[in-house]
Parts: structure tokens; sequence; C-alpha cells
């Protein structure tokens, strides 16, 4: 497999707050509080970018920052499709960091919730080899109808899927059923470990694998600390451990890896190389604040 990626998924700002330590209710808390651009689509597309991919990022944001985020993007080597919405701001999302590096959200989807068919069009797909979408794609019906029919124009032209379902929350919000209803059939899932036990109502990380490979033809399982494994419906193929690092933030340290594994697999390289890149990314995600690279 080689040449472009298309990205398709949330633009969005991410405020991040890291507290000295617990929340104090009705009362102060020193901490650090940074703004970052973010995002799960964008971070994977940026991450791809400075791993010299062939990358496209197709998103929605607020009319009055497009300009500004056109030349963001470019200037992180992504093509960027973006539509202007004059309704709508671009998204914003707060992150807390607790002291383990474990994160909390508090999420504002703004523009993205209004990507639709018309941002998306057919010719977005032209020279691509794979499509990566973040699930939150999937939770508002707008975005989703929209995904939905670029995927049935990418299945035609036999054009790879992969789908990264973003978000626990909101998967328990819409019910693992409905979720795996939506996006069974694409080539590849990339889950972290909570996903895919909510998603398969399993324990054990090889279950889920095996369960998972009804849906979809690759999965991949993001086990954090332990690091990753993949394989499908026929079992465990790959598996690798993690580096120890000290961990400042871990926000978007799935999106890099997702993009390390997919750079390498698009470069020729074999699931184990491309695994070993995807946790690389990932561990190197977690030791700066902010999801994405520098």
């Amino acid at each position: 497999m080689s040449g472009k990626i298309l990205v398709v998924g949330d633009v969005m700002t991410d405020v991040i707050v890291v507290p000295e330590g617990p929340m104090v209710k009705g009362s102060d808390r020193r901490a650090t509080v940074r703004s970052r651009p973010g995002g799960s689509g964008a971070n994977q597309a940026v991450w791809l970018g400075a791993m010299a991919a062939d990358v496209v990022f197709a998103a929605r944001v607020g009319q009055s920052d497009r300009a500004m985020y056109e030349n963001y993007f470019r200037g992180l080597s992504v093509v960027p499709v973006l539509a202007g919405d004059a309704e709508q701001p671009s998204g914003v999302l707060v992150t807390i960091v607790d002291t383990d590096g474990e994160r909390s959200f508090l999420t504002d989807r703004g523009a993205n919730l209004n990507l639709s068919a018309d941002d998306l069009p057919d010719s977005l797909l032209d020279e691509v080899s794979m499509i990566m979408v973040s699930g939150y794609s999937f939770f508002a019906p707008g975005p989703r109808a929209a995904v939905q029919s670029l995927f049935a124009a990418a299945k035609d032209r036999g054009i790879a899927i992969a789908i990264d379902p973003a978000s626990v929350g909101f998967l328990a919000e819409v019910g693992a059923d409905q979720f795996l209803d939506w996006t069974s059939g694409a080539d590849w899932l990339f889950a972290n470990a909570d996903e895919a036990a909510l998603l398969t109502g399993l324990d054990d990380y090889q279950a889920q694998m095996v369960a998972l490979g009804a849906h979809y033809g690759n999965v991949v399982i993001k086990r954090g600390r332990d690091g990753a494994a993949l394989g499908g419906q026929a079992g465990l193929r790959v598996e690798l451990p993690a580096p120890s690092v000290t961990v400042v933030d871990s926000t978007g340290a799935g999106d890099a890896f997702a993009a390390g594994f997919l750079a390498a697999l698009l470069d020729g390289e074999d699931e184990a190389s491309a695994m070993a890149e995807g946790i690389a990314s990932g561990a190197k995600a977690v030791q700066t604040i902010g999801g994405q690279p520098g």
C-alpha cells in the first residue's frame, strides 16, 4: 500500500488545564492553562504531515477562522480542504489533565457539527489510497451521513477505510451496536482499551480483537503503557510493548499512534514495523502538552 491519505475529522482549539492538585469545588486551584490547535482528525493529519506522508485533511471550521487554519495546516505539510461555517464558530475542547496524566474533556464541537456531503465531494478521493475518519464524525446525524456517503464512494474505488472511535463517552451514549452498524466493513479499526471493551463487552484484549474482527478487516488495540496489539477475526498477529516514558499529557497519543502506524504502512513497511512506529509516535506525544507534534 502506498499513496495519499485523506483524513476527515474535527478541528478544535484545545484549552489544556493542568491543575497543581485536585480540584477544589467552589474555590481556586493554581493551574497551567494553555491553548493549542487540536481535534482528533486535525491531530492525525498534522502527525502524518510531520512524518512526510502525503496527507489531505477535510473538515469544517468557523468562517472567520478558515484562512488562519488553512495557513496553519499548509505550514505543517498538510493539504487543507476546509469548509467555512457562517453560523457556528470553530470547535473548542477543554482538557483537564490529572496529576497522573489522565484526561477529562468538555467539548463544544461548533462548526464540526455542520459537516455535510457538500464538504466531502467524491473528487477528494482522487489518488487517495486510504481514508482515516475520526469517530467524532459519526456522533451527529449530518456529519455521519456525509462520511457514510464518502465511504460508499471509496468502496466503489477500492480505497481502504480506517476508523478511530475517538471517544468512549460518546460511544456509550450511542451504544456499541449502533456504532458497529455505522462503521462495519471498514478495513482498519484503531481502538483504545476502553473503546474495545465497550464495543465488545469483553475484558480480554485478544477476545476483543476476535470479536471486532467480525466487523473490521484489521483491528489495532492501543493498550497505553502496555503497548499495542494487531489482529482480526483469526486472532492476534502482532503485539509489541511500549517504552517507559514520563507522561506529561496523554492528549493526542492515540492520534499520534494511528498516524505513525499508517504513515509506515503507506510507506511499504510490514505490520510489525508499522506497529513499532505507531508506538514510538504515541510515546513521543505523551511527553509534551497538546495533541500535535512540536
